[in-house]
C-alpha cells in the first residue's frame, strides 16, 4: 500500500459554537464544513489537564504540537515550575544558587528579563515574584526587572495592573523595575532584528522614554492608543535622569520565560553573536534561562531542562520505513509536529 497522508495543523482553529466569542464560528468556512460532513471525525481537548497544563489553563501552539506529536499527555513546563515553587525545590536549584551566589560574592547586578503576565503561555508573574523572593533571601541587593509587556495572551491594557501587583510584591524584596517594553519588540521570533534592537538598547544602553513612575508612563501610553504589546521602551531613571540600571559585562541575567520560541532572539543578541548592522554586541554575561531555549547556545545555562520524549510521531513513522517531510514558516518552525 503506497498511500500518501497529509497531517495539516491549523494553529488556533477551535470548535466553538458561539459566534459572539468564536471568530471561526462566525466565519464562512465551506471547505472545512464539507470535510466534517463527508468524513468521520472526532474532537480533542486542547487545554488544561488534557494537555498537561493546570486545570483551566488555556492551551497554545507549542503545547498542542507537543501532545499531538507525542501521542500522549506531556506535562508542561508551567506545571513543573509551579510544582517547584510549591515544594520549595526552586530555591534549591543548583544553577540558580550558583548564579545568585556569584552575584552576591562579586557584587554584580542581577537582571530578571521576560514577559510580565499571568497568561501562562510564555511566562507567569508568580515565577517572577518567586525569583525576586529567592534573590532577596540570598541577600542579593541589586536586582532589576526588565519587563516585557503582554497584551496578546492577556488584556491589551492589563499591564498596568501587573506592574502594580509586582510593585506590591517588590516592597518585601530588593527588586526594582528598570525598564518596560512591549513584547512585539522584545519577543520577536521572525528575525526582525530592528525590533529586537529596541529591547536590547533599553536594557543595555538605557535608551527609551525616561520615567520615574512606570505605571503612569504605561497609562500615558494607553492614552496615546498604544497598548501593552506595542509599548515603546520606557526607562526608570534616578533624580539625575540616569537609568537606575543597565545590563553590563559580568552581570547575571535570568530570562524567566519558560516557553522557548520567543526568548531565543533576545538571548542571541545578548549572548551569542554580534549584529553590527543593528549595532548590537554580545556581552559576557552569567546568563540563565528558565528552560533550554536552544542546544546550540554557548555559555547559557537553564533551570529546567526538557524531558526527552521518545517514540514520537516522526520516530514511529521513520521506524516503519516511511518517508516524511515537515514544512513550516519561521514563526512556527520550532513546533513542527
Amino acid at each position: 500500500m503506497n498511500t500518501k497522508v497529509l497531517l495539516a495543523i491549523l494553529d488556533g482553529w477551535g470548535l466553538g459554537t458561539n459566534p459572539d466569542v468564536s471568530a471561526i464560528a462566525a466565519a464562512n468556512t465551506p471547505f472545512v464544513d464539507s470535510l466534517f460532513k463527508k468524513y468521520p471525525h472526532s474532537k480533542l481537548q486542547a487545554s488544561g489537564e488534557a494537555v498537561g497544563l493546570p486545570d483551566g489553563q488555556m492551551g497554545n501552539s507549542e503545547v498542542g504540537h507537543m501532545n499531538i506529536g507525542a501521542g500522549r499527555v506531556v506535562y508542561q513546563d508551567l506545571v513543573r515550575i509551579n510544582r517547584s515553587i510549591r515544594d520549595r525545590s526552586l530555591k534549591q536549584n543548583p544553577v540558580l544558587n550558583e548564579a545568585l551566589n556569584y552575584a552576591h560574592d562579586n557584587k554584580k547586578d542581577v537582571h530578571l528579563i521576560g514577559l510580565l503576565s499571568d497568561g501562562g503561555v510564555h511566562s507567569h508573574i508568580n515565577h517572577l515574584k518567586e525569583l525576586c523572593t529567592i534573590a532577596h533571601d540570598k541577600d542579593v541587593h541589586q536586582v532589576f526587572i526588565h519587563a516585557f509587556m503582554d497584551g496578546r495572551d492577556t488584556d491589551p491594557k492589563g499591564g498596568a495592573g501587573y506592574i502594580n501587583e509586582l510593585e506590591h510584591h517588590m516592597q518585601r524584596t530588593n527588586c526594582k523595575i528598570a525598564s518596560v517594553i512591549g513584547r512585539y519588540y522584545a519577543m520577536d521570533r521572525d528575525n526582525r532584528w530592528e525590533r529586537v534592537k529596541l529591547a536590547y538598547d533599553v536594557m543595555v544602553n538605557g535608551t527609551g522614554t525616561p520615567s520615574q513612575n512606570i505605571i503612569q508612563s504605561v497609562l500615558d501610553s494607553y492614552k496615546e492608543g498604544v497598548t501593552d504589546e506595542f509599548i515603546k521602551p520606557i526607562v526608570k531613571v534616578k533624580d539625575d535622569g540616569q537609568p537606575i540600571a543597565k545590563i553590563k559585562e559580568g552581570d547575571v541575567v535570568i530570562c524567566f520565560n519558560f516557553r522557548t520560541d520567543r526568548g531565543r532572539e533576545i538571548t542571541q543578541a545578548l549572548t551569542q553573536r554580534d549584529f553590527p548592522e543593528q549595532n548590537m554586541q554580545k556581552l559576557n554575561l552569567h546568563y540563565i534561562t528558565l528552560t533550554n531555549y536552544d542546544d546550540t547556545f554557548e555559555g547559557v545555562k537553564c533551570l529546567f531542562d526538557k524531558d526527552n520524549l521518545e517514540k514520537t510521531l516522526g520516530e514511529v513513522v521513520a521506524a516503519a520505513g516511511k518517508k516524511q517531510i515537515r514544512i513550516a514558516e519561521t514563526e512556527k518552525y520550532p513546533h513542527v509536529t
